[in-house]
């Protein structure tokens, strides 16, 4: 009966093994899959962002169109239609939606 016993201990640190090669391997897929696609991401709408401009076609989150008419800072004063124009953040513009615009054209 202790011979039992202790083959079933001496067999529980082999399966540890696997249990924290098991656990690796699933952090590593998370990272290529949900992390790393989630910082691409995010760095390319930090670039758009950061290199708005002057006469730029954009739409923000919210779904508004506009024209860019200034960037001042943080802030851009976007042109809807002659004489209407509508102060937003930076934050507030979508590369995702300015793309699909673009790709229209």
């Amino acid at each position: 009966m202790l011979n039992v016993i202790l083959l079933q201990a001496g067999g529980a640190g082999g399966g540890i093994m696997g249990q924290v090669f098991l656990f690796g391997s699933i952090i590593l897929i998370m990272y290529f899959f949900m992390i790393r696609p989630q910082q691409k991401k995010q760095k390319e709408t930090t670039l758009f962002i950061n290199e708005v401009k002057k006469g730029d076609q954009v739409v923000t989150v919210g779904g508004i169109h506009g024209k860019v008419y200034s960037v001042e800072g943080d802030t851009i004063l976007l042109e809807l239609d002659k004489g209407l124009k509508l102060k937003i953040e930076k934050s507030a513009l979508s590369l995702d939606y300015t793309k699909k615009i673009k790709e229209e054209k």
